[in-house]
């Protein structure tokens, strides 16, 4: 398994009158905790992106066990469990301190730049293989 750590600081667009974070502001939280993931372990997602890779979510879940409020720290823990074949499945715990307000996951398979599922490209696959070894 691999892990990353990232934190944001809610800010007042992300939360509705009550000052509870909106559900949906949850989802770019998620892309920040992945983005980190594989920029921390030598994949930076502009990388893909320039040698005509992209992962688009297919599948997305959330489980929301406790509020986030304006001007919290949020803690993103980011996992990635097995090794990626076609698709990747990232899961996902945010934190307020030790206190789990939300889990989650997501899937992705690459595409290139005309949309067409393909194969990983053999860098990112030679650090998977390294980093499962």
């Amino acid at each position: 398994m691999i892990k990353s750590r990232a934190e944001v600081s809610v800010r007042y667009a992300e939360t509705d009158m009550m000052g509870v974070v909106y559900h949906g502001s949850y989802l770019p939280w998620l892309e920040i905790g992945r983005t980190t993931l594989l920029k921390e372990h030598g994949l930076p997602y502009r990388q893909l992106e320039t040698d005509g890779f992209f992962l688009p979510v297919l599948e997305v879940g959330l489980r929301y066990l406790k509020p986030a409020r304006y001007d919290d720290t949020v803690i993103i823990t980011t996992m990635l469990r097995e090794k990626p074949a076609l698709r990747i499945r990232m899961e996902y715990e945010l934190y307020r301190g030790d206190e789990l307000l939300a889990t989650g996951f997501t899937v992705h398979a690459f595409i290139d730049r005309a949309g067409k599922p393909v194969r990983q490209p053999a860098a990112f696959a030679e650090v998977m293989n390294r980093l499962f070894a």
